[in-house]
């Protein structure tokens, strides 16, 4: 046979009490510091994997359409290693551009916040 659990525990409080959830300034700021570094790395990760996945797919698109038009294999494997060469460096400098462009930006704009 079961029984029901009471209602509340003896030890709980009255449901009219209200929690206190104001957080310490100082608390907030390192919370929101550390949610700021996290989705800053999470972004740079998945930058770099559409990089990648990019790369995959235009090696592969130059590989399939030379094998499909009856190429040398031997020269569409080269231009398909050379096209996804060229994709990678290319998306890996749109990264380090991106990065280097928004620290300049965020070094100006504090620059003139102190002015």
């Amino acid at each position: 046979m079961m029984r029901n659990p009471p209602a509340s525990p003896p030890h709980a409080k009255s449901p009219s009490a209200q929690l206190d959830l104001d957080l310490d300034p100082t608390i907030e700021a390192l919370i929101e510091a550390r949610a700021a570094s996290l989705a800053q790395h999470q972004a740079l990760f998945w930058r770099f994997r559409l990089v990648t996945i990019e790369t995959l797919m235009m090696g592969a698109l130059v590989l399939c359409a030379g094998l499909a038009l009856h190429q040398p294999a031997v020269m569409v494997l080269r231009a398909a290693v050379m096209v996804s060469a060229g994709c990678f460096a290319s998306g890996m400098l749109l990264i380090g551009l991106t990065g280097a462009f928004d620290r300049g930006l965020d070094h100006f704009t504090r620059w003139r916040r102190g002015q």
